[in-house]
């Protein structure tokens, strides 16, 4: 399954876990088979927009996020059964913009792709409620030497909120962001790129979260290739590498854990 996949499908697995709903349960509460809700948990089949429905107004979770995720997966799952053979040499590892294809503008609900962000961003607050006591130790070369300092100049014009200062996020072919990582008092004394204070964002769609990542990743020799705020391909591999060299569960979810060890 699709990285995209394997995000939602870590979701709808909290999300149930949380709830203390059994398959049982769930098959009489939403009129979707036992059987079915056991392959959309164990990534076997990606759910369908009702099942997710289903879920969040069963559990009481919030459906505008479920939601997102799977519109994100659903169009990645779109794109791969469009591809031809011959379309097969392009490398799949490569960090770039994915765009909606026009037939799905019309065949799904007005969640639009472009408001992905503006979702995603909504829900900082929420994080990925996985209990994980593992701390990550990794030793620090002399170049990777950060100093404090309370209100260092870098690329945010901001000191206090550089996502709510900033312009809204734009994608922009071919642009690659600057990474000055310091520590500073904006993100909890953690490391910062002056993009984004975060600490519980999950990364989904693409934005300014995505751009401080990129940065805190590059940072930590993770090589999320360029950074242009895409959560592609490559970066959901940093992430994956980065969450393995931590002891956390190498999902390429970024939530508050994972955000721990990138501010770290």
């Amino acid at each position: 399954m699709d990285p995209r996949g394997r995000q939602l499908v870590v979701q709808l697995r909290r999300v149930k876990d949380r709830s203390g709903l059994s398959l049982e349960s769930l098959e009489t509460k939403t009129g979707i088979s036992r059987s079915s809700w056991d392959r959309y948990f164990n990534g076997k089949t990606l759910p369908p927009h009702r099942a997710v429905e289903e879920l969040a107004r069963t559990s009481g979770a919030d459906s505008v996020r479920l939601l997102v995720l799977h519109e994100i997966a659903e169009d990645a799952r779109q794109r791969r059964s469009a591809l031809s053979p011959s379309d097969g040499a392009t490398d799949p590892r490569a960090d770039v913009p994915e765009v909606e294809p026009a037939s799905l503008k019309d065949a799904r609900p007005p969640l639009v792709r472009r408001g992905v962000v503006l979702a995603v961003a909504a829900l900082a607050g929420v994080g990925a409620g996985m209990v994980i006591s593992s701390a990550w130790n990794g030793d620090r070369s002399a170049g990777n030497q950060v100093k404090t300092t309370a209100a260092a100049p870098g690329p945010s014009s901001s000191r206090t909120s550089a996502t709510a200062e900033r312009k809204r996020y734009v994608f922009q072919p071919g642009k690659s962001y600057p990474c000055e990582v310091r520590r500073s008092e904006a993100a909890g004394k953690g490391l910062y790129a002056g993009y984004s204070v975060t600490q519980s964002a999950v990364l989904a769609g693409p934005g300014w979260d995505v751009v401080e990542a990129q940065c805190l990743l590059r940072h930590h020799h993770m090589e999320p290739g360029i950074v242009d705020g895409v959560y592609g391909q490559q970066t959901i591999a940093a992430v994956m590498r980065l969450q393995g060299k931590a002891g956390l569960p190498a999902d390429g979810v970024v939530g508050p854990h994972t955000w721990r060890v990138l501010r770290g």
